[in-house]
């Protein structure tokens, strides 16, 4: 079974910085791209990252560029995502996703406020 947990939200201030990271089992992690996705209140999903399976090759969404970072460990089977310069719209739940099926598990959920 395909198991992906997202941890490491939480309440930050404006211009801070938070580090996500994913925990995937029950498939072979290091043979597929993955992503993360945000989704507010009454809004779709929206792509933030997303990373080749070797991670080589990562796109961001327009409104994350230049201020997050995703990686990935396939030793360990890990994605993150390091968010800098965090603002007030980038409050949301956030996800780790397998991009093949677009399989996700349970987010975390990130407020940015002062």
């Amino acid at each position: 079974e395909v198991q992906l947990q997202a941890s490491g939200g939480g309440l930050v201030q404006p211009g801070g910085s938070l580090r996500l990271s994913c925990a995937a089992s029950g498939y072979a992690f290091k043979n597929f791209a993955m992503s993360w996705l945000r989704q507010t209140q009454g809004k779709g999903l929206e792509l933030v990252a997303r990373i080749s399976k070797g991670g080589v090759n990562a796109v961001y969404g327009d409104s994350v560029k230049g201020r997050f970072t995703i990686s990935r460990d396939n030793i360990n089977n890990m994605l993150y995502l390091e968010m800098n310069s965090l603002k007030p719209e980038d409050t949301a739940v956030y996800y780790c996703v397998k991009d093949d099926d677009r399989t996700r598990g349970p987010g975390t959920l990130v407020t940015v406020s002062s």
